[in-house]
């Protein structure tokens, strides 16, 4: 007997354990278990922190060694562009957030785009500092940026953005 804790069809919140006749669980959890954390907030969200990341580094590559464009200006770009594929992933993928109202789907946007212009900074600087004055290989200070980016983005979004999730 599959036993849902919501009455909707979200596979991410039902338990694939059998149940007997006086209501006790048989057999092993451990698929079910595997099958939770393989479709956590963590994961979701290192997933989509990955596709971002993905975006971030071939807009990036794209504009340096294609387009011959200034490392720092696609840099910038890169950035911004992932800000915009990031917010709608993590909203519709992540975090699930629903909002009632366009202001407060303006609200949860402009938060969003703070956080991530915060951690713009850290990532443009990151990369001016690495690439600029120890220099660096342009794709190395790229990925080292990203890490402490892609760590901090998630605690900003989880607590501050995405905060008041149902």
């Amino acid at each position: 007997m599959l036993k849902s804790t919501d009455k909707t069809t979200d596979l991410t919140q039902t338990d694939f354990t059998q149940t007997n006749e006086k209501g006790s669980k048989k057999g092993s959890t451990g698929g079910s278990r595997l099958y939770r954390l393989l479709t956590s907030e963590g994961m979701r969200y290192l997933f989509i922190g990955g596709c971002t990341t993905l975006v971030n580094l071939v807009v990036f590559t794209v504009l340096c060694r294609l387009v011959h464009l200034n490392v720092n200006i696609s840099n910038i770009i890169s950035v911004a562009v992932s800000i915009l594929f990031a917010y709608v992933a993590n909203k519709l993928v992540v975090f699930r957030s629903h909002c009632r109202s366009l202001g407060e789907l303006a609200g949860e946007c402009a938060r969003f785009i703070g956080a991530r212009l915060a951690t713009m900074v850290i990532e443009v600087g990151g990369v001016y500092v690495l690439y600029n004055i120890i220099h660096q290989d342009e794709l190395i200070a790229k990925l080292e940026t990203q890490v402490l980016v892609v760590i901090g983005n998630y605690f900003i979004s989880r607590f501050l953005v995405f905060r008041d999730r149902k």
